[in-house]
Order: structure tokens, then sequence, then C-alpha cells
């Protein structure tokens, strides 16, 4: 059965705003929810970036959704403290917390001063911070040397079935990697028959297992006002190729933003004004397989989105 959930970004909202806004969308017939897991907002007028963990552990406990969010260990996070983090949340909510990994950003991970690693090599880093947690959640005494370094970590609480472990994938060069490890990939939303690339990609290696997406659109009154909230809220969509993981502070991002053409916030985001489209565009996506679908508005009227979603779309796609 497939989970339409809701994302909740930290980047645009404050925490007691977003936990309001999740509890509304449980209310409202949502099945699940996920969260962003940044330090830096991407531009400054976004103006928010509260820690995610603590917040997921009042979402949890607020609500009876399913939650998870999108983490990069390795640099900003040790693994072993993502594994602690994650173990808590699995054995206090069984069967609802799920995580996420990914390479990362230097907008978030460059904080620490280190040098910011290339692709392959935060891939590598990635791969061996999954095979430390899943290790620590076995039981295991973990020592590692490697990109990561533990000493002698073993974690003491553990749930009696470890989250599920979840890549973050935008490639199919990625996603076809990730299927050699990962129990199941999440990506952003693309072009229906991009998208199916990267599921097909991730089932050569991975077969038959989950595949997740954080949808994201702009609704609004007419095509042009849809596209132009896209380009204030979320400018960040028309951006490609290596800067987002390379830009290193939110002002860069901004500057970078400032000579876009306003045609790439209609062709890289669904900016609609129409609920038929969004059923449309996102029936198109389960039938790729997309399982798991969380739906980012990135617009500044989550509640009313909330409602509108659930009264004009979420009926839809039950049928």
């Amino acid at each position: 059965m497939s989970v339409i959930g809701y994302h909740a970004s930290h980047e645009q909202f404050s925490p007691h705003d977003l936990l309001r806004y999740v509890k509304a969308a449980e209310q409202a017939g949502f099945d699940g929810a996920m969260c962003s897991d940044h330090f830096h907002p991407w531009v400054p007028s976004q103006a928010n970036s509260a820690f995610a963990w603590s917040w997921l552990g009042a979402a949890l406990e607020g609500t009876s959704l399913s939650l998870g969010t999108v983490n990069a260990p390795g640099q900003r996070y040790h693994p072993a403290i993502i594994a602690q983090a994650a173990a808590t949340l699995a054995a206090m909510y069984p069967g609802r917390f799920w995580l996420a990994v990914g390479s990362g950003e230097a907008l978030n991970e460059s904080i620490t001063g280190e040098r910011w690693p290339a692709k392959d090599e935060r891939n590598a880093r990635l791969r061996e911070c999954a095979e430390v947690m899943r290790a620590l959640w076995r039981g295991e005494t973990v020592t590692h040397r490697g990109l990561v370094t533990v000493e002698q970590a073993r974690l003491y609480s553990l749930p009696a079935e470890p989250p599920l472990l979840f890549a973050a994938a935008v490639s199919a060069e990625t996603a076809r990697w990730a299927g050699e490890w990962a129990d199941a990939l999440i990506t952003v939303a693309a072009p229906p028959e991009e998208a199916r690339k990267v599921a097909d990609a991730f089932r050569e290696q991975g077969g038959n297992k989950p595949l997740a997406m954080q949808v994201q659109l702009a609704w609004s009154g007419s095509k042009e006002a849809a596209a132009q909230l896209a380009r204030e809220k979320w400018p960040i969509v028309g951006l490609g190729g290596d800067m987002l993981w390379e830009l290193r502070t939110p002002e860069q991002f901004e500057e970078a933003v400032q000579s876009l053409d306003p045609a790439v916030f209609r062709e890289n985001i669904l900016a609609t004004d129409s609920a038929e489209e969004i059923v449309e565009r996102i029936g198109r996506y389960l039938e790729i397989g997309f399982e798991r679908l969380y739906v980012h508005h990135v617009g500044p009227d989550q509640e009313r989105f909330i409602e509108r979603f659930a009264a004009e779309v979420l009926p839809q796609l039950r049928r």
C-alpha cells in the first residue's frame, strides 16, 4: 500500500510551526511524514534551520505517523552518534522511524572546517558509515579505521528491529551504486521519465526494494503565480549539477540564483494551479513504483495547503 506523506521543511519554518503542521497533516489523512536535516537554510530569506533530531522526537510523540529524515553521516555527524539517535527513536516508536543517508552538501557539512571531499570519496565514506551503523544496531562492539574512525563503540539501548536504511540519490549512477547496500531508495521529484531511470538503476542492483520520493510542488492560483512562488520560496530548484553540493553558504546560493531564467522554475518543479495535474503527476510516480511519496509545498501557507490537498488530491489518489 502506498504512503502519501507530508514533508516538513526545517529551512522554511520554525520547529514549533512544523510540529503544528505535521499534526494537522495526520488529522487531514496523510499517512506519514519526513523532514530535512540542515544546519543552514538554502538562502538567507528562508530564515530557519532547527535541529531535526529534537523535532523528530516531538513529532513522533505528538502523532502516530511514521517519520524519517535525510542525514549525511561522516563529517558534521559521527556515524556512531547517528546510529545511537536512530536506535533510540526506533526503540521508542517501533516500526515508525526510518533513516535516509546521503553524501551531503557543503552548505551543512563544511561547518566543521574539515576538507570537503570529492563526490567519490564522500560516497565511499557514506558506505563506511552505513556499515558502522548497521554493526552498532546489531549490538556489536565496533572499531573501524578508514575514512571515518570508530574506537570500541557499542550501543546498549537497541530497538527490536533496526530502522529501515534508505539511500538518498538524485542521479541514476548514484542510485545504481546505492542498490548494492541500501534497504531502500529515496530521491527528489524529477520529470517521470527521469524518475523512472533512477528507479530502474536502483532496481538493477537492489532488486524489488522500497522506493520513496520527495515531491516538491508550488500550488497557487495560476501557473505564473506558482512559478513565481517557487522562485521566491524555493529558488534552489533552478540550480543543477555540482552547485547544490559544493556551495558553502546561504549567501552563495542567494547569489547563484539571481541570474536564473524564470523558465527553470516551471521546468524543474511542479508549478501548478490544478489539483488534477498534481494527481496525474503523483499517479505516474506511483505507477513507476514509488510507494512512499512525501509532498513538499514550497509556499508559506502550509495549513491551507494541507487542507486543500486533503480535500482535492488525496481522495483521487486513494481511488
